[in-house]
């Protein structure tokens, strides 16, 4: 089929109320699970590669993988550039042929948030190429955060109008209290759940969730059996997934997940086969594992079976 934009993979997900996962991939062995779990699903995918990741990769290389394997793939695919804060880097994936890049402007004063993202818009749309922003902070709120400072991380649904007005973006990342990583949260987390839906009413466009892996405690337990030191991680409840894409969350990130797998599934082969040579007995196993993640994810967001 080849690359599609993720804007309309999200558009379509917004119309008829499910989410596309968007899966983090710095190499052959991850873009390949991704790719066949989709293909499997019959869903949508979103394929997204970070700055470092195409520092470790390399331009070139991880395009022509993931663009390769699309074109062989009978389900929309998109490749995306995940928190883009460099904008040479954002250029040169457009022109590279990525067909999404996120703009992180999160960190800036709102105007300046918005006018990086407004030159963002008019260079990547001009190529045909979809953006996604983000407003807020992306921080793990807990049980004992007190609400003025719980409030200060979050998205507010007046500024998030303003800004998808002044920018034009396609999709908006919001805060509503996950976190990158294993270790999301100490005490229990407190997600601001309601809070999509009023930011759905205010801007109408696709939403994206960032840190929100859920940090199974399966694939957790099976690592530490065999050496892993990942005391304290913990992750975002399914229900909580579903609850957030019922209400409008269309674009679900996922990266942690999926690296845990991985490793734990090296770690087991490692202590199970110690007369194996061959990389590919590491790296098949753990490949069948990040897939089976992934396929997993597409059932949760409801996008399964919507290619």
């Amino acid at each position: 089929m080849g690359l599609v934009t993720s804007k309309s993979i999200l558009d379509a997900a917004n119309e008829r109320r499910y989410a596309v996962g968007a899966f983090n991939v710095n190499n052959l062995e991850f873009a390949k699970a991704v790719i066949g779990a989709a293909v499997e699903e019959r869903s949508p995918i979103i394929v997204q590669v970070s700055e470092s990741a195409i520092a470790y990769a390399g331009m070139k290389q991880i395009t022509g993988i993931v663009a390769s394997l699309a074109g062989n793939a009978d389900v929309p695919v998109a490749l995306h550039l995940d928190h883009g804060r460099d904008w040479a880097t954002i250029v040169q994936c457009i022109a590279n042929g990525f067909t999404s890049v996120m703009i992180d402007g999160s960190h800036l004063p709102f105007d300046e948030n918005v006018a990086i993202t407004r030159k963002v818009v008019e260079v990547a749309h001009a190529a045909g190429v979809s953006v996604e922003a983000e407003l807020g902070k992306l921080a793990g709120i807990e049980d004992y955060v007190v609400v003025d400072e719980r409030e200060a991380l979050l998205t507010d649904p007046d500024e998030a109008l303003a800004f998808v007005e002044r920018t034009e973006v396609d999709a908006l990342a919001v805060a509503i209290g996950t976190s990158h990583g294993p270790r999301k949260f100490k005490g229990e987390p407190v997600l601001a759940i309601d809070l999509v839906s009023k930011i759905k009413e205010k801007v109408g466009i696709p939403l994206v969730l960032h840190g929100a892996s859920g940090v199974p405690a399966e694939i957790i337990e099976l690592a530490e059996r065999f050496g892993a030191e990942w005391g304290g991680s913990k992750g975002i409840p399914d229900r909580s997934i579903v609850d957030a894409v019922s209400r409008g969350i269309n674009k679900v990130n996922i990266d942690t997940d999926m690296r845990l797998a991985f490793i734990a599934s090296v770690r087991e082969t490692l202590s199970t086969r110690p007369e194996t040579t061959d990389p590919r007995d590491l790296l098949k196993p753990a490949m069948v594992r990040v897939k089976s993640v992934a396929a997993g994810k597409m059932r949760l967001f409801g996008s399964a079976g919507r290619a």
